[in-house]
């Protein structure tokens, strides 16, 4: 039986850094219908202090190679039911790369977890990704649009990817 060694397969032997995870600490009341960026703030995790979570809430890798990027945004409304549609997109410098959406149409809704995860090339020095929702809520009732916080509702994270 032969053995190969990892470096005889052209795969790194390191870990999949740089690598991030965070969350946002409270409630943030956002405009109605308006893509915000999700103001990701309290870090779980940063290997390589990649992670901006005071100023852009952006993840800029500083070694080139494809991430699995991932994130949740949670969008809830000061009243109840009053939900039209909820989005979010992971942004690669400035522009949209990946998007989801929730729309119950007429089956109003109290509150939206949203899921978005891709596979993205960085080049290791100046791309970096954002994560942004949008929340349409029912005008009439007076409803006010949030993100909602904890490590379970509005979270972001990523990392290197190796052998790939």
């Amino acid at each position: 039986m032969a053995i190969i060694k990892v470096a005889d397969l052209g795969i790194s032997s390191g870990v999949g850094t740089p690598a991030f995870e965070a969350y946002l600490s409270a409630d943030t009341t956002i405009s109605d219908n308006a893509w915000t960026k999700v103001p990701i703030n309290t870090e779980e995790l940063d290997t390589d202090s990649c992670y901006d979570n005071s100023t852009n809430y952006r993840f800029t890798p500083t070694v080139a190679g494809k991430y699995y990027v991932y994130g949740s945004v949670k969008l809830g409304a000061s009243v109840g039911n009053k939900q039209q549609s909820c989005e979010a997109r992971i942004y690669k410098n400035g522009s949209i790369y990946k998007e989801v959406q929730f729309d119950p149409e007429d089956q109003r809704v109290t509150q939206t977890n949203l899921w978005i995860y891709s596979t993205i090339d960085f080049n290791g020095s100046s791309d970096y990704v954002e994560l942004y929702g949008k929340h349409n809520v029912v005008s009439s009732g007076g409803a006010v649009p949030r993100f909602d916080a904890g490590n379970g509702s509005c979270w972001f994270g990523a990392y290197r990817l190796i052998g790939v």
